[in-house]
């Protein structure tokens, strides 16, 4: 009975010196279904914990290139992971899409403001537009190109307030703090009860999610089995759920 208790001793001991702890850098639009994503992949993985820092791409970047402890990087766009791969921050053959969203304009419900479409961020009626910051938010970044193609730009630049992150954004929307405002289509289907989606904004750009194991990251193993896992069947229907798209 004793060699038995000692052998289910070692087991446990076991199993708890495999388990790892992982930080998982994603951007802000990932937030509700990366949280569910992790919550999932912990119960499979007993005895891992998936721990989230979710912020606009570019600034996490930057935190990852000063030595933030980072096992796994979700950006929102391709060109902050351009960055971040320039920077050598990736482990090699890692980077790997894995979902795609599209881009909108949302406005208050019930508000005053004349914003029945695209052009309309144009009129005079309409004050304040909230866009991500395109200095170092993605969504910001397919927003001012989308303006620039439809050629929309320079009537809407004055009335700009530039949001830190898509889900800033979204909040000055739904506070009404403004009269319309871009994020993502997954964003606003979060707070449909407080904002109006306009219209669905083409992008000549393709809103993709890419998704890669930080080279120097303390638990670069670990960062692997959870970035499968988002790619994997079960992380892609948490994705659908919340409104992604296939990569």
């Amino acid at each position: 009975m004793v060699k038995a208790g000692a052998a289910m001793a070692l087991m446990a001991l076991s199993g708890v010196a495999g388990a790892a702890e992982i930080t998982v850098s994603a951007a802000a639009s990932l937030t509700n279904a990366f949280k569910e994503i992790g919550a999932a992949y912990e119960k499979e993985h007993a005895g891992d914990k998936v721990q989230f820092n979710f912020a606009a791409s570019d600034p996490l970047v930057q935190q990852i290139a000063k030595g933030a402890p980072v096992d796994v990087f979700a950006s929102a766009d391709q060109d902050a992971m351009d960055k971040a791969d320039g920077l050598k921050l990736l482990a090699a053959g890692t980077r790997k899409n894995f979902a795609s969203n599209s881009l909108v304009l949302i406005a208050p419900q019930g508000g005053k403001a004349p914003v029945k479409s695209l052009v309309d961020v144009a009129l005079a009626g309409v004050a304040r537009v909230t866009i991500g910051n395109p200095a170092s938010v993605p969504v910001g970044r397919y927003t001012k190109a989308a303006l620039e193609q439809a050629k929309l730009w320079a009537a809407v630049e004055p009335k700009l307030i530039l949001g830190s992150s898509v889900r800033q954004c979204l909040d000055y929307v739904a506070r009404g703090e403004v009269d319309a405002g871009f994020v993502y289509a997954t964003d606003a289907a979060i707070v449909k009860d407080k904002v109006t989606v306009v219209a669905t904004v083409p992008t000549e750009t393709p809103v993709t999610y890419p998704i890669a194991v930080i080279a120097a990251g303390p638990q670069a193993a670990t960062g692997r089995k959870f970035a499968d896992y988002v790619r994997s069947p079960a992380g892609q229907a948490v994705l659908a759920r919340y409104g992604f798209g296939r990569p």
